[in-house]
């Protein structure tokens, strides 16, 4: 497969408006301080930042279900918040962007991740967190794989989305993979080292290049179509997309295919959460019929789009109908 055409696309855009996805995974609040320096402080060799504006994101498995969101489709996400007024902001973020929060668990045992970022004339200054990254205790792993086995009959397609903050500890994964199994459901997952190889039987396994070549210890032959088979079968995932950056995506399925997907965007601003927005195209396409191949054309589409923006954003249909229609998209096939 070489392209899609524009028919094609809208097929896919159409019946994944009907598709429910559901995200499992790390959630976070991403907070924005924005000043200017016109001054170092006298009190240490720092700059000081007069704020100007302050301003939330979702992060995380938040922004992966923001992305689902974005398209027309029913996205929901379980995860953990803190009882406090980070969380409610959380909450209240997610809603807004029509995420359904039924799914998160809240917990006093750990604080709502935060990443505050202070910026002054648009260059980072300092990231300040606010986090407990350790693995979830038993009770709260308990609720969160109750909670996913819950959803998972509601749900057409399961995200698995880890940024090791101790959400997808071994018994949640597990739960959610015997509830994809139990329901049928096809599942997308975006790794992290501290559980890389506990994803068996999945239908799309989602690393980028530094997380599996850390997980592999060698190099990586995203071109050698043997080399990516052996990589799926060591994985043991139905289908491997390996995301490249500016590279673009290497796809081995099950089938024996494999497809070199080259980058189609034009001008970078900003990659931040062009994996997130990869994430969701590749489980909406794959909730709404497309084959592995097909969503991965569609999403490379998506993360051109994505990181021509700046900050963290989601691409909607009509952007993504546009810009398959402006490139051809031309890729290698074994």
């Amino acid at each position: 497969m070489d392209r899609l055409s524009q028919g094609r696309i809208g097929e896919i855009l159409d019946a994944g408006r009907n598709v429910r996805v559901l995200v499992v995974g790390d959630v976070m609040l991403d907070r924005y301080i924005t000043g200017s320096v016109d001054r170092i402080s006298p009190e240490a060799p720092v700059p000081v930042v007069r704020v100007e504006v302050e301003a939330s994101a979702v992060g995380g498995a938040g922004n992966v279900a923001a992305n689902v969101a974005a398209l027309g489709a029913t996205s929901r996400v379980v995860g953990c918040a803190g009882k406090d007024e980070a969380g409610e902001m959380l909450q209240g973020a997610l809603a807004s962007l029509n995420v359904q929060t039924d799914g998160l668990v809240l917990t006093g045992e750990r604080p709502t991740t935060v990443k505050t970022r202070v910026l002054a004339r648009h260059q980072q200054v300092v990231r300040v967190d606010h986090e407990v990254d350790s693995d979830a205790s038993d009770g709260l792993g308990e609720a969160l794989a109750n909670t996913v086995g819950a959803f998972a009959e509601e749900s057409d397609v399961l995200i698995l989305e880890d940024y090791n903050k101790g959400v997808l500890v071994p018994g949640v994964i597990q739960a959610a993979l015997d509830a994809a199994r139990r329901f049928d459901l096809p599942t997308v997952v975006d790794p992290k080292r501290r559980n890389f190889f506990q994803y068996e039987g999945v239908t799309v396994f989602k690393p980028n290049a530094k997380e599996l070549a850390d997980a592999l210890g060698d190099f990586l032959h995203p071109d050698d179509a043997q080399w990516m088979e052996e990589t799926r079968l060591r994985l043991a995932c139905q289908n491997l997309l390996l995301t490249l950056g500016e590279e673009g995506m290497a796809l081995q399925t099950h089938e024996g295919e494999h497809v070199r997907v080259p980058t189609v965007a034009r001008a970078v601003y900003d990659v931040s959460g062009a994996g997130d927005t990869v994430t969701a195209v590749m489980a909406v396409a794959l909730g709404a019929g497309a084959s592995p191949a097909e969503a991965a054309l569609l999403a490379n589409h998506a993360a051109a789009i994505e990181v021509g923006k700046v900050g963290v954003a989601t691409v909607s249909p009509s952007e993504l109908l546009a810009h398959a229609k402006e490139n051809e998209h031309p890729t290698k096939e074994s």
